[in-house]
């Protein structure tokens, strides 16, 4: 999907998020792992420079594309002029906004050009939302966030015994909801159980129905297991699940 140069009319909400994943993970690279080499090709003394994603899962700084239009939104431009009028960190915040920016502006572009309906424009927002911002990953937001559910982990865990659910009993609003009365409590139970199920999508490819799941204990996202590649009885012994994003981000982080 890189260019945009691809049969148009044969894109998924689906393809559209793994290309959106790919290059998110290349622009935190580059903001997290690879920081300093980031840091150095960004000279000032250079003319206008842009940071790439590119959705293989890597990343490049470069000069913007020539033609106008381009085939693709561009970048923030000139992110190297900014580099030394500023604290890095707060540099380094900058241009992940900018690249949050750029990552739905590409992303939606697609949408618009493969012709998306409503139903597949919210699919693919929703896979997109479930997901940290760059922004929040760089300053360690999407780290202090899950810090605060902590509490609320505890709970639901208490509450379900464990995080790997079949389908019936999947959403965390089910699971953290306050106890009712029992006489009550049935009905209205069953009916927003229904509601909440039929919203829950899976992490990774952004489908909703299957018979095993497993709840990520860092950003609370439910996967499929078999995309995940876990199954019931290797769940068994697991006593804190982490999903293929956030162990790619601790890992970029350390």
């Amino acid at each position: 999907m890189e260019g945009g140069a691809a049969a148009y009319n044969s894109r998924t909400a689906e393809e559209v998020f793994r290309d959106f994943r790919g290059r998110r993970a290349g622009m935190i690279k580059a903001l997290t792992n690879d920081v300093e080499k980031f840091y150095q090709l960004c000279d000032p003394e250079k003319e206008n420079l842009c940071l790439y994603g590119l959705p293989n899962e890597t990343w490049e700084v470069n000069l913007p594309a020539e033609e106008v239009p381009p085939e693709l939104p561009e970048p923030a431009l000139g992110i190297n002029f900014a580099r030394d009028g500023m604290d890095e960190k707060d540099w380094l915040a900058l241009v992940a906004v900018h690249s949050d920016a750029w990552l739905l502006a590409v992303a939606f572009y697609f949408a618009a050009r493969f012709g998306f309906d409503k139903e597949a424009r919210m699919r693919l927002f929703n896979m997109i939302n479930n997901l940290p911002t760059i922004y929040e990953v760089v300053t360690g937001a999407a780290k202090k966030q899950t810090k605060e559910k902590t509490p609320h982990n505890s709970s639901k865990s208490n509450k379900s015994g464990s995080k790997t659910q079949p389908r019936q009993e999947n959403t965390k609003a089910s699971k953290m909801a306050p106890p009712k009365d029992d006489e009550e409590s049935g009905e209205e139970e069953d009916e927003e159980d229904e509601e909440e199920h039929g919203n829950t999508l899976c992490g990774a490819c952004g489908s909703a129905h299957d018979d095993f799941w497993i709840c990520c204990d860092v950003c609370e996202r439910w996967f499929h297991g078999k995309c995940v590649r876990i199954t019931p009885a290797k769940a068994e012994h697991i006593k804190q699940y982490k999903c293929p994003d956030c162990s790619t981000n601790k890992r970029a982080r350390a």
